[in-house]
């Protein structure tokens, strides 16, 4: 207890330093201590957070790839070219919280790695962005394929071999639930076990194989591999088995999705989409379809955000099976590849299980053989050139190749399913049918898009089918739209304004002397000069300067060529001298049908080879 006389004794010192004498000190009393700084000292332990960003930074380097995602690749070791994304079950998160437990027997809680994550995110976006792909990729002359195993192994393909490396930097790849593991390919492998699998005859067995090899092309548009075939003719397992090779999956095969966002989820997780059982394809989803074929950009406001846009950009191999004839837009026909599956008799039916056996157990050699079948493609593909190319050119062009190395009709044979698609898609489209009714019956129209309305109606009732055009501008839109079908139907259609003052927007259909003269005016199948070169053929011709003949310049293997049914004899004729000019190695048959494939009348146009008689 203070004394008066303590107090005195205070006071007077506190007069004698000019009253500035803390009087709690001199009281004996303690301050209380100020809190930490913040500060730790050297010798502090670090916090969780900051261990996950320090063992990521000396393992990982982490980025943005060209999609805005972030990924992080391992700086050393296997897997060198295998980008994780940051988050979910089969990324980054999940390794960083082993690799603590591996260091310090600790558990990341679930704030600690979103902390750590976030700050890994904030380090991606001061660094240039990387392109990562999805199973296949090219780099310069060479083609890279991702195996998808835990090793990280990649397959290097070019023109002179191909052969299986751990990194495949520059690029890198990603993966997905639905990245499946590829078998160790076989050098000395066949496509006869995998021919034996599928139900389809010897031209369409080739046409997959064509399509097939196409798929590991990444930065070309594919055409849809539409598989029909009547009830029981095994489209969904030869689609699983066409798939399975190209890109494996523990989910082979997909339902037709929903909405955009259900497709964007759909094409955005493996490499090779197949749909299965499609009966039905609307028009949002046909559009969808035509630029995932293609690689054009998609755009769609990002979830949970009110101005953020998501960009959806795919170029993908697609199959479908189960498409009826009217599930088709001509746009779409344009892209598709179809091939029918013949019927299995009764006596050669199997279990499934038993086919699946038999293909797993191929797997491998039927990979190795379609690599060595495309290191040959890849080799004189440089040097192909090709003209009076179809919508799909990059396609056609390929298959081009792929004739001069195996001597095979690909092209041809792909060219003569624009007829049928073409027929298909006219069936199924009311306006187009009517229109088509309509000329097949005489009748001609030039006019507006007004008139053509009320021209090409079916009755005079007024009771129009579904999917009619309402307005002239729809019925213009619409005419477009299949003009490519008419036009390989034998019906000319033309756009042009009125000479009046007016200049009125008006249409001009007619129906063709015949139907094979306008489908080679528009994408001519026969072939002129073939000259054999030091690298197998070199493909150069002209035109016969007949805009609805045949004979125009274009690309084919110097064997098994044919000719259609329907081919008018101008350009029979003009054949006959093409060949009479002197192409020692090319034979002639007009346009490709079977049914003149050992006609007399047609052989004595083939002039001799050097292997003999024609």
């Amino acid at each position: 207890m203070t004394t008066v006389t303590d107090t005195d004794d205070i006071l007077a010192r506190i007069n004698a330093a000019g009253g500035f004498v803390d009087p709690v000190a001199e009281a004996g009393i303690e301050p209380p201590k100020p809190k930490a700084s913040g500060k730790r000292k050297s010798n502090d332990e670090p916090t969780i957070p900051e261990l996950l960003v320090a063992m990521a930074s000396e393992r990982y380097d982490v980025f943005l790839g060209l999609d805005g995602e972030p990924y992080a690749v391992p700086l050393a070791g296997p897997g060198s070219s295998i980008a994780l994304p940051l988050r979910g079950k089969t990324g980054l998160k999940q390794r960083l919280g082993v690799l603590l437990w591996d260091a310090r027997g600790k558990v990341p809680s679930g704030q600690a790695t979103s902390d750590a994550l976030n700050v890994l995110e904030g380090k991606a976006l001061d660094k240039p962005r990387q392109r990562v792909s999805l199973r296949v990729e090219r780099d310069g002359d060479r083609l890279l394929i991702d195996m998808g195993n835990a090793d990280g192994q990649i397959i290097q393909v070019t023109g002179d071999g191909w052969k299986i490396v751990r990194s495949a930097r520059p690029a890198l790849f990603r993966r997905t639930a639905l990245t499946g593991e590829m078998p160790t390919p076989d050098p000395a492998g066949t496509l006869d076990a995998f021919q034996a699998g599928l139900n389809v005859s010897e031209v369409n067995f080739r046409l997959i194989v064509g399509w097939m090899l196409h798929a590991f092309i990444p930065d070309e548009p594919h055409p849809v591999l539409g598989l029909v075939g009547e009830q029981g003719t095994a489209k969904t397992t030869a689609a699983k088995h066409i798939a399975g090779i190209v890109d494996p999956s523990p989910a082979p095969t997909r339902t037709a999705p929903k909405d955009l966002t259900d497709w964007a989820v759909t094409a955005a997780g493996s490499w090779a989409v197949t749909l299965d059982n499609i009966s039905e394809i609307k028009p949002w989803f046909s559009d969808a379809l035509c630029k995932a074929v293609t690689g054009d950009a998609m755009t769609k406001r990002a979830l949970y955000t009110d101005g953020d846009l998501a960009v959806l950009s795919f170029l993908r191999p697609i199959v479908m099976t189960s498409i009826e004839a009217g599930a088709l837009r001509g746009d779409l026909a344009e892209r598709m590849l179809p091939v029918e599956l013949e019927r299995i008799p009764k006596d050669k039916r199997r279990t499934e299980k038993d086919v699946r056996l038999d293909y797993e157990h191929h797997q491998a050699q039927t990979l190795g053989a379609l690599l060595n079948l495309l290191c040959q493609v890849l080799k004189v593909l440089p040097d192909v050139q090709a003209t009076d190319l179809p919508r799909m050119a990059d396609f056609t062009r390929f298959l081009v190749a792929l004739d001069e190395v195996t001597g095979w009709t690909t092209r041809t044979d792909y060219e003569e399913t624009f007829g049928d698609l073409a027929d298909a898609v006219i069936t199924g489209d009311p306006f187009a049918d009517a229109i088509r009714k309509r000329l097949v019956e005489g009748e001609t129209f030039d006019g507006t898009a007004s008139e053509l309305l009320k021209w090409a109606e079916p009755n005079e009732l007024g009771n129009l089918p579904r999917g009619w055009p309402k307005t002239p501008h729809g019925a213009s839109g619409a005419l477009k739209r299949i003009t490519p079908a008419l036009l390989a139907a034998g019906i000319g259609v033309e756009f042009y304004r009125s000479d009046d003052r007016k200049r009125t927007r008006k249409i001009k259909l007619r129906r063709t002397a015949d139907a094979a003269d306008a489908a080679d005016a528009e994408s001519p199948l026969l072939y002129t000069h073939l000259e054999t070169g030091d690298r197998g053929v070199k493909r150069t011709g002209e035109s016969s300067g007949k805009t609805t003949s045949a004979a125009s310049a274009a690309s084919a293997p110097a064997v098994d060529q044919r000719r259609r049914a329907d081919a008018p004899a101008d350009a029979r004729t003009d054949a006959a001298s093409a060949a009479s000019v002197g192409t020692p190695h090319a034979w002639w048959l007009a346009q490709a049908r079977p049914a003149h494939l050992g006609c007399p009348d047609c052989e004595a146009m083939r002039p001799p080879t050097k292997d003999g008689p024609g």
